[in-house]
């Protein structure tokens, strides 16, 4: 019994289908008997009996099961009852087109659903499987979960990457489109870190694995899609109530109305007819369908463009809110020391200068040297002489010449002519014999697309705030330059909770975004918490609500435009199916619909909304950001 129960678990949707194709052609056979008059073979078997066991039977047992196990009353029960009825009035046609047609909706529900999580799915296709590890030398094929910290991994030309890791030998281009959404493959050295699930495109590198499997980006991705759950939204929850309501008030609309009519006709099988008709229009089908695929389709139309949206009730939640809070570092900015500006204080010029402290910075492990050596693009020359001085910097020769590069050696060297804005930054002195040639001034280099982001969000009438444990000086500079409403410095993570709670007090909801362990109590406490994954943390994943995969800023605005857009369309729905429900059973009452065309004027109803659900998933930004949107539809998840 359990290997049939599971064989049928395992085919049960292809099965639903052929059920459905198989109703669907004795449906057409009834009808053309009856179309035909060929009433002698209807009355020894009517084709129409297929499609009611086929397709009603099940609805049947399971509103029977609801209400006796569950004590659940749903739109079943409805449905079962206008079955029962038409076969009592013999309209066998009508019944099996009641149930033909629920079973169509109930498709196209789980169709929808699926396509929404078409991402998800492919996030675990793209899933590695095997990994070759280095053993002495030896290459030796494991499957990917067998990997451990440590492990030294041979990735070559062509093949997935199975775990987070470190490259250690090899360079390469990396097509990180499945995670990130980028169209271009990115640059990766020894050194660079390297997700799970992206392709390694030329040459072969080895890596040393810094994830298991289990832990690694991808399937940390895997874990949240999967969370996804549509009926976990307050709204769900408030149309099935509803929908409850709505099973009482037709019942007691089609008792009413059927011995009304029957008394006033002296006719009982007239009013019960028209009660039977009121039960089938009524049924709340289509106000049922009408948000859970909504939100499926908005989760899917997200998770196109690299927003995982935890579930439904996260995304009803982003979608109210009033106030965006950022956190500063790495997710407003980069997260990485970068030169913001070279200032020659003698003859020598910027371009010159910056080659001259890449030359010494090169052979240099200091944090600061990646950032100068990334910002020269003018060769390097070479040095002689090169040795390090604890806490100065380093000296150099070029040319038989002594060159210094690092900590400003006099007060006056560094307080002299400081740019505006750039007060807080590291500066780096480049001295030529003692001599000053000039300054380079490194910062954590805001996001070139911040700016408009925060613009944008404006537009939507969302304020912008910066929470962060910089100093007050340093806060206030970015703030300014990108515009933000308000910022709070010198923060704790106990800091950043409390400014979120007295928000929330004072009636704001506030969205936090943000991407390291200290925003992880914010991310909980905020009313929705989004984590920029690409370089976020574990703990901020985890906190989430959403998670940003490519920590592409022009995604921001486009996180609160779908989650609003799908709040407006299961409104819609909504309000399309008691429009679709109300004109149905006055058509009822009046007589004008009989059972067979009731079932189809409300289950189309039905369909009609799951359709308006399904056109989410092709909802694009046409605004002003949808730059954002040409360079990540491609990018399909």
């Amino acid at each position: 019994m359990s290997k049939i129960s599971a064989w049928y678990e395992k085919n049960s949707d292809r099965l639903r289908l052929s059920f459905v194709v198989i109703s669907g052609i004795t449906l057409a056979v009834s009808l053309i008997f009856s179309w035909t008059g060929n009433q002698a073979k209807i009355a020894i078997f009517d084709p129409a009996w297929v499609a009611i066991i086929l397709c009603g039977l099940p609805i049947v047992i399971g509103a029977v099961v609801g209400v006796a196990k569950d004590h659940d009353i749903t739109a079943d029960v409805l449905v079962a009852l206008a079955l029962i009825g038409s076969l009592i009035l013999k309209e066998f046609f009508a019944a099996g087109e009641i149930a033909f047609i629920m079973q169509i909706g109930s498709i196209l529900e789980d169709f929808t659903s699926e396509r929404a999580k078409k991402g998800i799915s492919k996030l675990i296709d793209i899933s590695p499987k095997k990994a070759n590890l280095l053993v002495d030398g030896q290459v030796k094929t494991i499957e990917a979960d067998q990997v451990g910290l440590g492990d030294i991994l041979q990735v070559r030309s062509g093949e997935s990457i199975p775990v987070d890791g470190r490259i250690i030998e090899g360079s390469t281009s990396v097509d990180q489109s499945a995670m990130t959404g980028e169209s271009i493959p990115v640059e990766k050295v020894p050194g660079d870190l390297v997700m799970s699930g992206t392709i390694n495109q030329s040459g072969s590198i080895l890596i040393e694995a810094v994830k298991t499997a289990g832990d690694s980006s991808l399937q940390r991705m895997i874990r949240l899609a999967e969370s996804a759950d549509a009926q976990k939204a307050k709204i769900v929850r408030k149309a099935n109530v509803w929908a409850a309501w709505l099973v009482v008030v037709s019942l007691t609309t089609a008792i009413v109305s059927g011995s009304i009519i029957g008394y006033s006709n002296h006719d009982f099988w007239l009013g019960f007819t028209r009660a039977v008709t009121v039960l089938v229009v009524f049924c709340p089908c289509a106000f049922v369908l009408a948000t859970p695929t909504a939100i499926s389709a908005g989760i899917g139309n997200a998770s196109k463009h690299g927003l995982l949206i935890q579930s439904g009730e996260a995304l009803e939640r982003i979608a109210a809110s009033t106030v965006a809070v950022f956190d500063k570092t790495g997710t407003l900015t980069k997260g990485k020391p970068a030169v913001v500006k070279v200032q020659s204080l003698s003859d020598t010029s910027e371009e010159e200068l910056a080659k001259i402290a890449a030359s010494g910075e090169a052979h240099s492990n200091h944090p600061l040297a990646k950032a100068i050596l990334d910002f020269n693009k003018g060769g390097l020359y070479e040095i002689a002489n090169h040795k390090t001085i604890a806490g100065s910097g380093i000296e150099f020769e070029i040319d038989g010449r002594k060159y210094m590069a690092g900590k400003i050696k006099k007060e006056a060297d560094s307080l002299q002519d400081i740019p505006t804005g750039l007060e807080e930054s590291s500066i780096v002195g480049v001295y030529c014999e003692s001599k000053l040639l000039g300054r380079i001034f490194i910062q954590d280099a805001i996001k070139e697309n911040a700016r408009k982001m925060v613009e944008e969000l404006k537009d939507m009438d969302i304020q912008t705030v910066m929470l962060t444990g910089d100093n007050e000086s340093t806060a206030r500079q970015v703030a300014n330059q990108l515009g933000l409403d308000g910022f709070m410095a010198n923060c704790s993570p106990e800091d950043k909770m409390n400014y979120i709670k007295k928000q929330e007090v004072g009636g704001k909801k506030v969205a936090m975004f943000g991407d390291g362990v200290n925003d992880s109590l914010a991310l909980r406490t905020a009313f929705a918490g989004i984590a920029m994954g690409g370089i976020g943390s574990d703990a901020a994943i985890e906190s989430a609500d959403a998670v940003i995969v490519h920590d592409n800023l022009d995604s921001v605005p486009y996180l609160f435009k779908i989650s609003r857009k799908t709040q407006k369309r299961i409104s819609f729905n909504l309000c399309l199916s008691m429009l679709i429900n109300f004109a149905a059973v006055t058509l009822a009452i009046t007589g004008v619909l009989n059972a067979v065309w009731g079932a189809l004027f409300h289950n189309c109803g039905s369909v009609l909304v799951v359709v308006s659900a399904f056109l989410l998933l092709l909802y694009k930004d046409t605004g002003e950001s949808s730059e954002f949107n040409r360079a990540n539809h491609s990018a399909v998840y």
